[in-house]
């Protein structure tokens, strides 16, 4: 399995910032020393063209060259600086190569990434870029060059805090489907309408959030059924987990984990490829922060092995590649 990075390029940020930069390159460092299975490759830049297929020309020249305003610095969280432009640009490119990546081989992932609350006129909520509305639109064009008809795109948005920008990006575009399971009391306080939402309660517990995740994916596979997704973007933020400083829900390691395995497998046994991104994740420790991550890592892995079997052995039935697993 391919999982694509861009921590090379760090993000300055004055002490005391409570952005946890440091845990892209724990989970790098993570992944590489207890998942040598998977293949890590330092993501290319995102375009100008690429970036322009979900942001204003103006908002992209004023993140490259420097010139966003100290309100527009302080809706994102983060002071401009070149290293600031250049990894959000690698963290978009990091999404369109496991997108890419994933049409090719069932699932990828980009190490870092989920920025959703980037809209295309301006960035908010430690998100400069969208990478997930930049990489869907490229995947579409792209597909279009291949196939007669267009690619129809599912984003599940697990993170707790709602993909508002994703939201509203893609809010008149009936080829991207826009799902988000978040906190109903978290950030961002004025929402945008997805096509689904799923609001939760502070306090939620494992049950409770699996049952609703369930229903979501049926009503999801409902709504889709007259076309059928033929891509997935994933965006499993950790920050559900009860020891994250901003996620206010109370999911233990175990209900995320089998979260994220509910969600590969329903992805899996419909045979619809998937790009991951991390997303949020703030734990008062960045160590379980990482943990977490790792583990998410560690299932797309996992599927990403069941695709390639049903692939080899040419299956066109998902569920007897998942029964022949063991799983």
């Amino acid at each position: 399995m391919h999982a694509f990075t861009s921590d090379h390029h760090v993000l300055p940020l004055p002490s005391g910032h409570r952005f946890p930069v440091s845990k892209y390159r724990l989970l790098r460092e993570r992944v590489a020393r207890d998942l040598p299975q998977v293949r890590l490759i330092p993501a290319p830049p995102a375009s100008e063209g690429e970036l322009a297929l979900a942001h204003e020309p103006r908002w992209i020249s004023a993140v490259l060259e420097g010139t966003t305003t100290a309100a527009e610095q302080r809706e994102i969280g983060f002071p401009w600086t070149p290293s600031m432009a250049e990894r959000s640009r690698r963290s978009v490119g990091a999404t369109i190569a496991a997108a890419r990546q994933a049409l090719a081989e069932g699932v990828a992932a980009n190490l870092a990434g989920g920025t959703h609350h980037a809209y295309a006129h301006k960035g908010a909520g430690f998100c400069v870029f969208n990478d997930v509305a930049v990489a869907a639109r490229l995947m579409q064009a792209e597909w279009l060059r291949r196939q007669a008809q267009g690619l129809q795109v599912l984003v599940i948005d697990l993170d707790v805090h709602q993909g508002n920008g994703t939201a509203s990006i893609f809010a008149r575009d009936p080829s991207v489907f826009t799902l988000s399971m978040h906190g109903a009391r978290n950030f961002p306080f004025r929402k945008e309408a997805s096509d689904l939402d799923v609001e939760l309660p502070d306090g939620c517990r494992d049950e409770t959030y699996l049952e609703a995740l369930d229903a979501a994916l049926v009503e999801a596979e409902c709504r889709l059924a007259a076309q059928p997704p033929g891509l997935a973007f994933y965006l499993a933020g950790a920050d559900p987990h009860e020891g994250d400083r901003l996620g206010r829900l109370k999911l233990s390691a175990d209900g995320l984990a089998e979260r994220d395995r509910r969600v590969l497998e329903w992805l899996r046994l419909r045979r619809i490829p998937v790009a991951l991104s991390m997303a949020g994740g703030y734990g008062h420790d960045i160590e379980v922060t990482v943990a977490l991550q790792a583990t998410t890592i560690e299932l797309a892995w996992q599927s990403w092995q069941v695709w390639g079997r049903a692939c080899r052995a040419g299956d066109t039935d998902p569920a007897a590649a998942v029964e022949q697993s063991g799983r």
